[in-house]
């Protein structure tokens, strides 16, 4: 007979409930899953695109996620460049 633990994942921190849902992602359980989705609506740093509506929208996302990408390699890079 083999019992299992009930885990806490309301304690486990983001790095743990991700290396935890990735390590049994072919489980039907996907409560790790839904804690760590439910942590995202938590962060004011998020970025959240909805699906465009036309053809246009796509287009502005798409700049501006190109923009918002290049922003951060530029953070990143004078991160680095103070260190």
């Amino acid at each position: 007979m083999v019992f299992h633990m009930k885990l806490n994942f309301e304690q486990m921190t983001d790095a743990e409930l991700r290396a935890y849902a990735l390590e049994h992602r072919s489980e039907e359980d996907i409560e790790a899953l839904r804690v760590l989705f439910g942590r995202r609506k938590h962060n004011p740093d998020a970025i959240v695109f909805h699906p465009p509506k036309n053809k246009q929208e796509e287009q502005e996302q798409f700049e501006l996620f190109k923009r918002i990408i290049e922003e951060k390699k530029k953070k990143a890079n004078s991160d680095n460049s103070t260190q």
